[in-house]
């Protein structure tokens, strides 16, 4: 029964559109993760938690600082664009939850201050359309409905503007240098952020960047009612990371 039901699915999903309506229907997947997210460690981390929780134990020579853990339910990553959709503008923004990373925070010295990876599921972007949803994890743009590209990775390699001192109910301005893999794709990207020391357990702050689709190899298909998206692409990471 449920063969016969995707087979006349396919079918009307061809009498609506063609090919490339059918390859969104069928290579877009279902948007659940295949796995559960955990937190990346930072280099040369001892110990590490899950996704709520902060432990850390540091090696020898390295800063003495607090491990803030981002948290997904309280987090968003998001790309935003725009394009023209049956001849109307559109600004599209794809949005997750499914984020993690972490920071090992010395408030004496910021400039000692380690990041570990940051991820994000690119499986999990909603956009407020199911058709659109399927066409993002499809092959022409993220691919994510497979396993090969189910994840976006930042890797910090330098942050910018991070120094001196700081306690809590200060705000802090700095750049995050680094490389942004996205399919088969990695480039080096710079993410201006802005935080603040909520208290002396919490920080939280937003990170953007602008991006160009076409140097990740993210194409847009051959659809009549899709015209004219941008190449620009906005990505933001809003944040919330706690230690305990």
């Amino acid at each position: 029964m449920r063969r016969s039901l995707w087979v006349w699915s396919g079918l009307f999903v061809l009498a609506l559109g063609g090919t490339a309506y059918a390859l969104f229907w069928f290579s877009g997947g279902s948007g659940e993760p295949s796995t559960e997210l955990t937190t990346p460690t930072i280099a040369g981390q001892t110990t590490t938690t899950g996704v709520s929780g902060s432990e850390t134990s540091t090696s020898e020579g390295e800063s003495e600082g607090l491990a803030f853990v981002i948290q997904p339910e309280e987090s968003e990553a998001t790309f935003t664009l725009d394009e023209v959709l049956r001849g109307e503008p559109q600004t599209v923004v794809g949005a997750t939850s499914e984020v993690v990373g972490q920071f090992i925070l010395d408030l004496e010295d910021l400039s000692q201050t380690q990041f570990s990876d940051i991820v994000v599921n690119a499986r999990t972007f909603a956009t407020g359309s199911s058709n659109r949803d399927r066409a993002i994890r499809g092959p022409i743009i993220l691919n994510s409905a497979t396993d090969d590209f189910e994840f976006i990775t930042f890797v910090v390699t330098e942050a910018v503007g991070l120094d001196g001192s700081a306690s809590v109910g200060d705000d802090l301005s700095f750049t995050l240098v680094g490389d942004l893999s996205i399919r088969d794709q990695t480039n080096p990207v710079e993410f201006e952020v802005t935080a603040a020391l909520v208290d002396d357990s919490t920080v939280e702050g937003t990170a953007t960047a602008e991006v160009l689709r076409s140097d990740f190899g993210i194409g847009i298909p051959n659809v009549p009612s899709v015209a004219d998206v941008t190449d620009e692409v906005t990505l933001q990471l809003e944040f919330l990371a706690t230690s305990s």
